[in-house]
């Protein structure tokens, strides 16, 4: 008979500090200590998946490496608008614990963290997705500091594969009932100055001759998924949903590379291939700023339950009449029924716009993307 090889599994991982001894070190593994506040970040559990619509003009080289286009294409060949119609999995581990940070003109702060994974597929062909985004970062909650003086502040560390790295810092706040979403303009401007704004003929859904993929959108404008109106303004997506939702409450978080007055500090790094030099005189895709609002919304809806047995989880879908995507539920009961049961639920929904400037030809480029993301697993619920 064959040895058996133990297997290794590994610990949870629970930040927090050292202790200066064995005995304050034995003493804090033994005392349950709280972890410090997540605030508005604690919404983000468990896994989520939606989806949505992401707009990017590509920089192109036409003469050294041009995109084949299937219909002859007239205007500014610099760039391609690729459209894609998007479906993402966003998945939150659990939260890391009270993470020291040591101060030197004011006491250590602790913060807390939420690690998360963000995965984006095209789904313009529904037989042919193509993966497009892939996103490891975290989420952090900072309490209030005296030096600097600010109030307790969110941040979006993330990686992403092309190149670049972002640390984006800003506020967050509840109301009652749905999000306020204003809109959101995708069309270039002069570097620097957001009033000199330039559109290009991809900008027009009708026409099917320009430097876009796809070209033509005729397909996409007889089902409402990519029309003129969203082409002016993708966040319409997000705010048809809304609208068609029982929407109780919402926390909302705003954050940037380049945040408002007081507040200061992260940004975006890139490598050399999207700086183009040293000082990105001449770049490739610059990514010199990202901002973005996530609204974490508490949805009510009314679900039918069919007859169920006592202790028996009975899957339920949730309503179909705001699209896609449409949450399910896992309803269970101490007690029977023989009926059809019409109950009052709810469930966390995350909306999102982000908006990545990228420079290139003389140009900022707005890359806007917006989804909205449901709990992946049913949302249990016990009546």
């Amino acid at each position: 008979m064959a040895d058996t090889v133990p297997t290794e599994q590994p610990r949870a991982f629970r930040w927090r500090e050292v202790p200066p001894t064995r005995e304050q070190r034995l003493a804090a593994v033994a005392a349950a200590q709280a972890d410090p506040d997540l605030g508005a970040i604690a919404g983000f559990t468990g896994t989520f998946r939606g989806n949505g619509l992401n707009t990017i003009f590509r920089p192109q080289d036409f003469a050294a490496s041009p995109t084949p286009l299937p219909n002859p294409a007239t205007g500014p060949n610099d760039n391609i608008l690729e459209l894609n119609l998007t479906e993402e999995t966003l998945t939150f581990k659990p939260a890391l614990g009270s993470i020291p940070n040591r101060g030197m003109v004011q006491g250590d702060a602790f913060l807390n963290g939420i690690p998360y994974e963000q995965r984006i597929s095209d789904v313009s062909v529904p037989a042919d997705p193509v993966d497009i985004h892939f996103e490891p970062g975290v989420w952090l909650s900072v309490p209030a500091t005296t030096v600097p003086q600010e109030k307790a502040t969110v941040v979006r560390m993330a990686s992403i594969p092309h190149g670049t790295t972002i640390e984006a810092q800003g506020t967050s706040f509840t109301v009652a009932g749905g999000p306020q979403i204003a809109p959101v303009d995708i069309t270039p401007f002069t570097i620097g100055k957001p009033a000199q704004r330039r559109k290009f003929p991809s900008q027009t859904a009708a026409d099917a001759g320009t430097f876009r993929l796809p070209q033509d959108l005729t397909s996409f404008i007889d089902a409402g998924t990519i029309t003129q109106g969203i082409l002016d303004n993708p966040n319409i997506v997000l705010k048809t949903r809304a609208d068609a939702q029982n929407i109780t409450s919402t926390t909302v978080i705003v954050i940037s590379t380049n945040p408002a007055d007081p507040l200061f500090g992260g940004g975006t790094d890139n490598i050399a291939f999207l700086l183009g030099d040293k000082n990105a005189t001449s770049p490739n895709a610059d990514a010199i700023q990202m901002s973005a609002i996530f609204w974490i919304e508490t949805v009510k809806e009314q679900i039918t339950v069919p007859a169920y047995t006592a202790d028996q989880p009975v899957i339920v879908q949730g309503a179909t009449t705001a699209g896609n995507p449409v949450v399910s539920y896992s309803v269970t009961s101490k007690t029977p029924t023989a009926e059809d049961r019409t109950i009052d639920v709810s469930y966390t929904q995350i909306q999102y716009t982000q908006t990545v400037l990228l420079n290139f030809n003389h140009l900022s480029w707005p890359h806007v993307s917006v989804a909205t993301l449901v709990p992946n697993d049913p949302v249990p619920v016990a009546i």
